[in-house]
């Protein structure tokens, strides 16, 4: 039976994952916030100090259900969960253990270049409706195990794992569909903003396409904010995490470009030509209407944005050091 310590607000809470960027920040905030908190990982990062580690394999079941004894928590948080095989070896291994469970998940799941979606007009923020958990069909015999096939097909392995947890039952689902996530310099491991910035800096071209559409973001902290909101808050199902203030990339290489001292050089590539990354020519940025009415506040890009930059700033040699 799940333990939950009520009368000092304390939880038992397990992270999977949580070793590195926002996960590791989110882990740090738990802990401020006095929580017991469990990190589970295959060890090769070691989690942040004051928090109990358990070494295993998500993907190894009987390892997984050995490591977590007779271990029982209020809120599992999944951050490192990518196909409907492992969202399956986890719920059951969580059965009986804990009372919520929270998946971390994307924006990419509402990409219509990736599923056959409900179309949304484009300009209106995307809600969670369009992609049902619920309801949305699992293939667990697909080649999940295959890194090439799970790097191709993100999405969809995201979509189906929420579907199984979401089916699941013993415990309460809630997935935080996250936008494209930045801030931390160093630690933003995608590199996607440095390479902006590096690119600005250098004066080198940006491929973009004709008519690019907007995308939403979010600062890695306001994530960890989201996530540990949602340990507490009482909402089922999808919920998006976005800061307010979509932007397309040509606006995104105008805050660059004032923080650098450059003006951006763009180039218009073809229909069937690859962009650089954040340039978009389908619509699904997000819609945090849902977070909003249950009672998380976002932060504005244009306010934290251009802080993401200068961090990187600091790391780009500048344009006399090239020379």
């Amino acid at each position: 039976m799940t333990i939950r310590l009520q009368d000092q607000g304390v939880q038992r809470i397990c992270v999977i994952g949580g070793s590195r960027y926002f996960g590791k920040f989110l882990v740090e905030r738990l802990r401020a916030a006095g929580h017991r908190v469990t990190v589970v990982n295959r060890g090769s990062t070691p989690p942040p100090a004051g928090v109990e580690h358990l070494v295993a394999d998500r993907n190894d079941e009987a390892a997984l259900t050995a490591a977590l004894g007779s271990r029982v928590f209020d809120v599992v948080v999944d951050q490192v969960c990518y196909t409907p095989v492992q969202a399956a070896i986890t719920a059951r291994a969580f059965a009986g253990r804990t009372r919520r469970y929270v998946m971390t998940s994307t924006i990419e799941v509402y990409d219509p270049a990736t599923a056959a979606l409900p179309p949304v007009p484009t300009g209106t923020p995307v809600p969670e409706e369009i992609v049902d958990p619920a309801t949305w069909q699992v293939a667990m015999d697909l080649p999940w195990h295959d890194d090439a096939y799970l790097e191709a097909h993100y999405a969809e392995g995201k979509r189906q794992a929420e579907a199984v947890f979401a089916r699941a039952g013993g415990f309460a689902f809630a997935g935080v569909r996250s936008a494209h996530v930045l801030g931390g310099g160093a630690q933003e491991f995608t590199g996607r903003l440095a390479h902006y910035v590096e690119r600005v800096s250098a004066g080198d071209e940006i491929t973009v396409h004709a008519k690019a559409l907007p995308t939403v973001f979010i600062h890695y902290q306001e994530l960890a904010d989201v996530l540990l909101w949602a340990t507490t808050a009482d909402f089922t199902g999808p919920v998006n995490a976005c800061s307010d203030g979509p932007l397309d990339v040509h606006q995104l290489a105008a805050i660059i470009a004032t923080q650098a001292g450059r003006k951006p050089v763009l180039r218009t590539v073809a229909a069937d030509e690859e962009a650089s990354p954040f340039s978009f020519d389908r619509h699904y940025a997000m819609s945090n209407t849902r977070a909003k009415a249950l009672g998380f506040s976002f932060g504005h890009t244009g306010d934290w944005l251009p802080g993401a930059v200068a961090e990187i700033l600091t790391t780009v040699p500048s344009p006399a050091a090239r020379n």
